[in-house]
């Protein structure tokens, strides 16, 4: 089984920088995206074989997840349950017999952390669903989570110190998420890599230099970390601001 996490930057956009080629060439049974900026049937999105569902924001334009999926789900839930959380549609879970896979955009905090208040309320309630849900069957939780967890997850840890996706606040909320049950599968796997990103400012030329930040994720329940086969970060892809992850299992 081959899951595909990819913050698109805009679905529309990315189509157009060659969505469907990567989607067709990349073997995934499911493919979760983020950042589409789009309401469902604003575009026709040509997958043959994927089944389409979609959470789009109330504001037109922004945010948004969506899962292109070939193996039906058991049922699909567009929001979590959390009120003040859900007008924004950042998350997306697909029900399946032995997992539920969780496609998620998590908020980013701003310039000068104006917005790490909410960040940290929706760190609590994504956590305290994610670990109701593990208590049922196993979690696959993968999306743009906008945070680099170590000091490893980017190219400059020391000068974005305190910034939005590498505050202390942020990076302590996902040692507390993977303390509670759960792995980051790239780290567990390639626990001494560096230099491997997701994501890259389109100033600077920090694509050309690698000056990058792995803000994207697979994580799981601990107790499934043996039927990871291998993750790979795309960086050869391109397309977005963002390169795709694609996860290989055996459940």
């Amino acid at each position: 089984m081959k899951i595909v996490t990819w913050n698109v930057n805009g679905l529309r956009a990315c189509i157009t920088k060659g969505f469907y080629e990567y989607a067709s060439q990349s073997g995934a049974d499911m493919i979760c995206l983020q950042e589409t900026k789009m309401q469902e049937g604003q575009a026709d999105i040509q997958l043959p074989g994927y089944e389409q569902y979609w959470n789009s924001a109330v504001r037109k334009g922004y945010s948004g997840t969506a899962v292109f999926t070939k193996t039906s789900p058991l049922a699909v839930k567009r929001h979590f349950d959390r009120p003040g959380h859900d007008d924004e549609g950042r998350v997306l879970t697909l029900e399946y017999e032995k997992f539920y896979l969780v496609n998620a955009y998590s908020p980013n905090a701003k310039e000068k952390l104006a917005r790490i208040d909410y960040r940290m309320e929706w760190e609590d309630a994504l956590r305290e669903y994610l670990l109701g849900l593990d208590e049922k069957k196993p979690v696959i939780y993968c999306g743009d989570l906008n945070v680099a967890h170590e000091e490893i997850d980017l190219k400059n840890p020391k000068t974005n110190r305190g910034n939005a996706g590498f505050s202390d606040q942020e990076r302590a909320k996902m040692t507390q998420l993977l303390e509670s049950g759960f792995i980051d599968v790239f780290r567990d796997k390639y626990p001494e890599t560096t230099g491997r990103y997701t994501w890259w400012s389109y100033r600077f030329n920090a694509r050309a230099n690698n000056a990058g930040w792995r803000i994207d994720y697979f994580i799981v329940s601990r107790r499934i970390k043996d039927a990871v086969k291998d993750i790979l970060l795309r960086d050869d892809v391109f397309g977005s601001d963002h390169c795709p992850v694609e996860l290989d299992m055996e459940l």
